[in-house]
C-alpha cells in the first residue's frame, strides 16, 4: 500500500483554489506537490475534472489532462511540460483550463495515478480515454480537491 499524497502550496485540501488559477484570471496551474510515489512507478498521470459542471454542461467538465509525469516530479505553477504529455481540456484546448463555474461555487478534483507504464496516447486524448487507457496498470491513486465561485 502506497502513501501516495497530491498537496498544493496555493489551497489545503477542501479549500478555495485562489482567483489567479481561474480561466478568466491568470488561467495557470497551481503548484502541486507529490509524495509516497509507490515503488515500480513508471509514470503518473493527473487529471483534474469539475464534476459540479454535470447539471450546467451536461458532463463532468475536464480541466487538465497529463501523463507521462515523471515519477519524481513536482508540478510548478504555470507548468508547461516537456518531459510529459497534455491531452485537450473541455475548452478545447491542450493543457490548464481552470475553473469557471458558470452557476455557483463548484468543487474541482486533482486525481493524480501512479502507474507502472508509460502511454502512449494523442494530444486529443480527454479524461475519460485517459481513464480507459490507464486500466490496470493503477499502483496507487490520491486526490486533492479545492472550490471556486462562480
Amino acid at each position: 500500500m502506497s502513501d501516495l499524497t497530491l498537496t498544493s502550496t496555493a489551497f489545503d485540501d477542501g479549500e478555495r483554489i485562489p482567483d489567479q488559477y481561474g480561466y478568466t484570471e491568470a488561467n495557470v496551474n497551481p503548484p502541486l506537490s507529490i509524495d509516497g510515489v509507490p515503488d515500480g512507478t513508471e509514470s503518473l498521470a493527473l487529471v483534474v475534472e469539475d464534476p459540479d459542471a454535470i447539471e450546467p454542461a451536461g458532463k463532468v467538465w475536464d480541466h487538465w489532462v497529463v501523463w507521462n509525469i515523471p515519477p519524481d516530479q513536482r508540478i510548478p505553477e504555470d507548468w508547461h511540460p516537456d518531459d510529459a504529455d497534455e491531452g485537450t481540456n473541455d475548452y478545447g484546448s491542450p493543457g490548464y483550463g481552470g475553473p469557471n463555474p458558470p452557476d455557483r461555487d463548484h468543487t474541482y478534483e486533482f486525481t493524480l495515478y501512479a502507474l507502472d507504464t508509460t502511454l502512449e496516447l494523442g494530444a486529443e486524448t480527454d479524461a475519460d480515454a485517459l481513464e480507459s487507457a490507464i486500466e490496470g496498470h493503477v499502483l496507487a491513486e490520491t486526490q486533492l480537491t479545492g472550490t471556486y465561485p462562480a
